[in-house]
């Protein structure tokens, strides 16, 4: 049996989060998802857990995922939880430099290897940061994120 580890700060989970998931649950038997607090990106627009409940709004229906919060390194999660393998989507050339950084340097902490899957073309332009500046501008982002998602970012934004 085969456990992967899918972090990310999914502040707020969008559609390309979705599609990382959906694959990662056909290619292996369990998907933890991660919700992190990245101080690099900033104040997060929804706390941990409010992430963490919409991501599992999200996710309920599916038996072989599981959803965690987490505060410290990713390969700490990746033991505490068993995992074999973090996944992680790949949008453009410079996601790809960006997570090639974190892959070497979890691989060289904990042995972990990282499997980094391309989004689709569909999902390729979508950022969490997109669908922030998109939402907080009064636009429609219900394309964009799951519609629990679309609800929560209506009532955060009043749009």
């Amino acid at each position: 049996m085969i456990r992967v580890l899918f972090p990310g700060s999914f502040d707020p989970f969008h559609n390309g989060h979705l599609e990382v998931v959906e694959r990662a649950r056909r290619l292996f038997d369990e998907v933890v998802v991660a919700v992190l607090n990245n101080p690099q990106k900033g104040e997060p627009l929804f706390s941990a857990r409010e992430r963490e409940q919409m991501v599992a709004e999200c996710l309920g229906r599916y038996d072989n995922v599981e959803i965690v919060s987490m505060t410290t390194l990713v390969v700490e999660v990746a033991r505490q939880v068993h995992a074999d393998v973090i996944v992680k989507g790949l949008r453009a050339v410079t996601d790809f430099e960006n997570e090639l950084q974190m892959a070497q340097m979890n691989q060289q902490l904990s042995g972990v290897e990282t499997l980094m899957l391309p989004t689709g073309s569909a999902y390729s332009f979508i950022s969490s940061r997109l669908v922030r500046e998109v939402a907080r501008y009064g636009g429609d982002v219900s394309a964009f994120v799951p519609d629990p998602i679309a609800v929560r970012m209506k009532e955060r934004f009043g749009a």
